[in-house]
C-alpha cells in the first residue's frame, strides 16, 4: 500500500475534520517502522509501514504519557488516535511536532555534553513506573531480552566476513559479552537508541523520538549508543554517568556489535556507510581488549 500524502490527507480529512486545513507534507526522513508527515506547523502523523508495527501504536499512546512523567527530556506526546479503516488497515497516531534535527542529519562536533544528557536520559527512564508495562519480547524484536536470541545472527554474518574480519577475536567479544543474563528487576528503557531518534537543537540534545520498541527488561540495548556514536571521552563521561554494571556494559558493546555486524555483511538491508559500521567493529574490538589489559 502506498502511504503518501494523499492517503494522510484522506485520513485526516475523515476522521479527524478539525485539522483538514493544516497543510501536509512528508518529514525529510521518515524512518523504516513507520511513514511520517508533518501535520501543519506543530503535528506530525504516523503510520505503521507494516503490521509488524501496529502494536507499536497502541503502546506509545499508553505510556507515553506515563514515561514523559519522569524523562528528563522532552518525548513525543500523543494528540490523537487514528481507527484503522478501509482507507488504511491500521491503526495510527498523530503527535505533537517536537524541534530539533536529528545527530544522524547534524552531529554536534563537541559530544562530552550530549553524553552527559543522554546518560540522564536513560537513568530517568529507570524511575519510570514498570507495573503493567510491556515485557520485552518479540513484539519489539527482543529488545531487552537475551542477546542470545541474535547469535545466529553473529555467526552468519561471520561466515560472510570471513576474509574481511578477525572472526577469532569477535566472537571473543561476544562471548564475553552474552556470558551474563540480566538478573535485576525489569527497567524501562527506549529500544531504538539510533542517531535518528536522538534531536539536537543550538547544540545540544533537545529530545528523544521513537519509542516503538521500548518495552522492559534488560536496557543493555540503549547502552550500544557508547559505540556508535560517542568515543574517548564523551563515551567515559557516558559510561561514568549511565553508571551500570561491567556484565550491563559488556552486554551494551554486544549490542552494538551485533548490529555492526549485521549492517556490514548485508544482513539488515541498512544503508549505512559501510566505512562507518567497520571502524565501529574496530572500536569495539579495541574498547574489549582495553577492559582485559
Amino acid at each position: 500500500m502506498l502511504i503518501d500524502t494523499t492517503l494522510v490527507k484522506k485520513l485526516v480529512d475523515k476522521q479527524f475534520p478539525q485539522w483538514s486545513s493544516e497543510g501536509i507534507s512528508p518529514v525529510e526522513k521518515s524512518g523504516w517502522d513507520n511513514r511520517t508527515f508533518h501535520l501543519g506547523k506543530n503535528m506530525l502523523v504516523r503510520l505503521p509501514s507494516s503490521d509488524d508495527y501496529v502494536s507499536q501504536v497502541e503502546k506509545e499512546q499508553r505510556w507515553l504519557p506515563e514515561l514523559a512523567k519522569v524523562a528528563s527530556l522532552p518525548i513525543p506526546r500523543p494528540v490523537a488516535k487514528g481507527i484503522s479503516s478501509t482507507d488504511f488497515p491500521r491503526p495510527w497516531s498523530v503527535y505533537e511536532w517536537i524541534e530539533g534535527e536529528t545527530i544522524l542529519n547534524k552531529c554536534p562536533k563537541d559530544l562530552d555534553s550530549i553524553a552527559y544528557d543522554l546518560a540522564e536520559f536513560l537513568n530517568s527512564l529507570d524511575k519510570a513506573d514498570t507495573e503493567g508495562a510491556p515485557l520485552a519480547g518479540k513484539h519489539n524484536f527482543y529488545r531487552g531480552c537475551s542477546l542470545n536470541n541474535y547469535e545466529k545472527d553473529i555467526y552468519k554474518s561471520l561466515e560472510v566476513l570471513k576474509n574481511e574480519i578477525d572472526t577469532e577475536t569477535v566472537i571473543a567479544v561476544w562471548d564475553k559479552a552474552s556470558e551474563h543474563e540480566w538478573s535485576q528487576p525489569s527497567v524501562w528503557f527506549h529500544g531504538d537508541m539510533s542517531l535518528g531518534n536522538i534531536l539536537v537543537k543550538d547544540g545540544k540534545l533537545s529530545a528523544i523520538i521513537d519509542f516503538g520498541c521500548s518495552a522492559v527488561g534488560d536496557p543493555a540495548c540503549d547502552l550500544a549508543i557508547a559505540w556508535t556514536l560517542f568515543e574517548g571521552n564523551s563515551r567515559r563521561i557516558f559510561e561514568e554517568k549511565r553508571n551500570v554494571d561491567a556484565y550491563t556494559w559488556n552486554r551494551g558493546r554486544g549490542w552494538a556489535l551485533w548490529k555492526a555486524l549485521i549492517i556490514w555483511s548485508g544482513i539488515d538491508s541498512n544503508q549505512s556507510d559501510r566505512n562507518k559500521v567497520e571502524q565501529i567493529v574496530r572500536e569495539i574490538v579495541i574498547d574489549h581488549q582495553l577492559q582485559l589489559g
